[in-house]
């Protein structure tokens, strides 16, 4: 990797970061940054997984009073964060690469519309008895993440936004700590086993830890619903490159 490259990927580490945190979808600038620079993708999904961690710590050392209040029930939701990322990365590393890819654009899509339609599933879901769906839908969102991670931030916001009261910068942080953890459990698998580029890992961690940093002060001045909508037109545009690549 040329020195070109290496500051390339810290660029692009660094817009990562900060539309990781705002938008959840950190993976739209550093997944194809990994390609521009000639990581094969498989090496790509991997390296892009273990770089991520960088951001979740970046965002959480900056917004750690709102999450660290949460008690017992953070640590049971992180739990359940850690025990999707490690399966998600067992699927990647045992099951056929095309096992999942055909699903993720739908995945990624389904979870754009959950945004859009946000205030209305909201009312409906507040009328009913759902007690199981936060916890199976952070578990079940951790898992892809750890498999793929591509709009799973995404995914996160939509869950809690539906599945709790809880208003869109709330959910944005939740996220990025789930998130993180997820992906750092999926990393350590991958460390391991499997094909990290290390220098390039290196290079998108240390823009994505400055962008992390820089995400919760954007977040807090950003219109919650510009913000969400926003978020959701993204998201669509990542389904539609997902599905033509």
């Amino acid at each position: 990797m040329s020195l070109l490259e290496f500051v390339l990927l810290v660029v692009a580490g660094f817009l990562s970061g900060v539309i990781g945190f705002v938008t959840g979808l950190a993976s739209l600038v550093s997944y194809p940054a990994l390609l521009a620079v000639g990581v094969p993708p498989v090496a790509a999904n991997v390296t892009n997984t273990v770089a991520l961690v960088a951001v979740g710590i970046g965002s959480t050392a900056n917004s750690a009073g709102e999450l660290f209040s949460r008690g017992r029930q953070l640590a049971w939701w992180c739990v359940l964060a850690g025990i999707g990322g490690g399966v998600g990365a067992l699927i990647l590393l045992t099951a056929p690469a095309e096992s999942f890819e055909a699903a993720v654009p739908f995945l990624v899509l389904i979870a754009a519309a959950a945004l859009l339609a946000q205030p209305r599933l909201r009312a409906l879901v507040g009328r009913a008895n759902l007690p199981l769906l936060l916890p199976i839908g952070i578990l079940v969102i951790a898992v892809y993440g750890g498999y793929f991670g591509a709009g799973a931030g995404v995914m996160f916001i939509a869950l809690f936004l539906i599945a709790t009261s809880e208003g869109i910068w709330q959910a944005t942080v939740v996220k990025s700590l789930l998130l993180g953890i997820a992906n750092l459990v999926a990393a350590i698998g991958f460390a391991v086993f499997g094909p990290v580029d290390w220098l390039a890992t290196l290079a998108l961690a240390i823009g994505m830890l400055a962008g992390g940093w820089c995400g919760p002060p954007v977040v807090k001045v950003l219109p919650p619903n510009l913000l969400r909508i926003g978020v959701a037109i993204a998201a669509i545009g990542l389904a539609v490159w997902l599905f033509i690549g």
